[in-house]
């Protein structure tokens, strides 16, 4: 679980992050989880977006996603949204400096 500190600290970096990940009409499947697990691993901190063509909402698809990959939901803003994820063995973001 995130402070609010860390989340804010977290929402800064993202901000200058290009979004890697797309939901559309494929809605979130098991390729889907296997991918943005894959990059929750070497980068810890990750944006996506929901297109207009996906059943889900932006909040329905982060926390959906969220879930199923043991992330935490930093931030969803319009249908964008950003997830963290602390790898344990090589961390990437310090968040002591959210201090």
């Amino acid at each position: 679980m995130l402070t609010s500190k860390q989340r804010a600290y977290l929402r800064g970096i993202a901000q200058s992050y290009e979004t890697i990940f797309q939901i559309g009409k494929g809605g979130i499947n098991d390729n889907l989880i296997m991918q943005v697990n894959d990059a929750l691993r070497k980068r810890e901190l990750i944006k996506l977006r929901v297109l207009d063509n996906s059943g889900y909402t932006s909040r329905e698809a982060a926390d959906a996603i969220a879930e199923k990959v043991s992330a935490d939901v930093v931030q969803v803003i319009g249908s964008r949204f950003v997830l963290f994820k602390r790898n344990p063995q090589d961390p990437v973001i310090d968040l002591k400096a959210a201090k």
